[in-house]
């Protein structure tokens, strides 16, 4: 079997960001000269997600706003993570949960095997601080 890992880092500019990281993964895939097997993709942190969904960004938008207004609002008074840690990201932690933190993608004839409109994204919920997700190939 053969295997590759790969890193990536993100500092986002904003609290909460949806970044396509499709074409890292599939770098990952060659560099593992894969052809049939697969690549796990996962956030090393617990306020993060990785996700597989559609590259639209009217549904990213929707997305936050869902999670903002449905799953866990941005109200540190309202958690009592808040209060007992000092920090105020309580609700990264509730969306990281409800979103997932890391997704298996099969490999295909020498392919990332997605759906037609299918994408794979790092999803940022408690950013402006380096954050890791890790690449995993797998596979013959």
């Amino acid at each position: 079997m053969k295997t590759h890992t790969d890193y990536l880092t993100f500092n986002t500019k904003q609290r909460q960001e949806i970044i396509d990281i499709t074409d890292a993964v599939e770098r990952c895939r060659a560099a593992a000269d894969i052809r049939e097997g697969m690549v796990l993709v996962s956030a090393m942190h617990i306020s993060a997600s990785v996700f597989v969904n559609d590259h639209e960004p009217n549904l990213w938008g929707d997305i936050l706003k869902w999670l903002e207004a449905t799953i866990a609002p941005w109200d540190p008074g309202r958690y009592r993570h808040n209060s007992g840690t000092g920090e105020d990201n309580a609700a990264a932690h509730l969306r990281s949960i409800t979103i997932g933190h890391e997704v298996i993608v099969p490999v295909t004839e020498g392919e990332l095997d997605l759906g037609p409109w299918q994408r794979i994204f790092y999803g940022e919920w408690d950013g402006q601080r380096p954050k890791r997700v890790i690449l995993k190939a797998m596979g013959e």
